[in-house]
């Protein structure tokens, strides 16, 4: 039997289902009431903080379609080219929402030339596009990008949110996880909830029973 993966499966869809990141959830959906949304942001966390995912519930929560959303790996889309791609791409007006959003994660991975092809566009965006770039290493991003978008921390999630987490999630799928246990898949996910869900489902994977 095919099994989802539990961090894809209980990935968070709106901005209420969020943990751990509240200053971030409330300045978005603060910019989403007031009509104040930015044309570029910079994303920076560990892995699994909720980086990708809270880009994608911006971009719902704005009115983007799946249409006008595009997300780019730049580990594997990261010369010149590639953007130079990108940069074409934006220039086309959305098929059916106000804006077009290209969410690029592991931004840092980008080249030197490509970064430079990067900033031509951040100085003058067509006003449907907005960039949502994430990253690990903040330190590898360029200054001249930095200024040019708004940023935003996420945290690591604490041992109390993860623990919890894990319990509801365990229920939903019908076990019962022990406080011991949860505490123990909480160190292991060591602030990341994509970490947390991956070592529960290894316990899940072998146990016998369910509640």
């Amino acid at each position: 039997m095919e099994h989802t993966a539990l961090y894809r499966k209980y990935r968070p869809k709106t901005f209420k289902e969020v943990l751990g990141q509240a200053h971030i959830v409330g300045a978005l959906e603060s910019s989403v009431k007031n009509d104040t949304v930015s044309h570029a942001y910079l994303f920076v966390g560990s892995r699994g903080t909720g980086k990708t995912s809270v880009a994608r519930i911006f971009a719902k929560e704005i009115g983007v379609s799946v249409n006008d959303m595009y997300e780019i790996d730049a580990a594997s889309n990261r010369g010149i080219d590639d953007i130079k791609e990108l940069r074409d791409g934006v220039r086309v007006l959305p098929f059916d929402s106000k804006y077009k959003i290209y969410i690029i994660d592991e931004v840092h991975m980008l080249s030197k030339d490509a970064w430079g092809a990067l900033l031509k566009t951040l100085e003058e965006p067509p006003a449907h596009v907005i960039f949502i770039l994430a990253t690990t290493e903040f330190h590898k991003v360029p200054e001249t990008i930095i200024s040019r978008c708004q940023v935003f921390t996420f945290k690591k999630a604490s041992d109390t949110i993860l623990r919890k987490m894990l319990k509801d999630v365990a229920k939903d799928e019908g076990y019962e996880l022990e406080a011991g246990s949860a505490e123990i898949l909480a160190i292991l996910g060591d602030g990341s909830f994509r970490n947390a869900l991956g070592e529960l489902q290894k316990v899940l994977n072998f146990s016998k029973s369910k509640k």
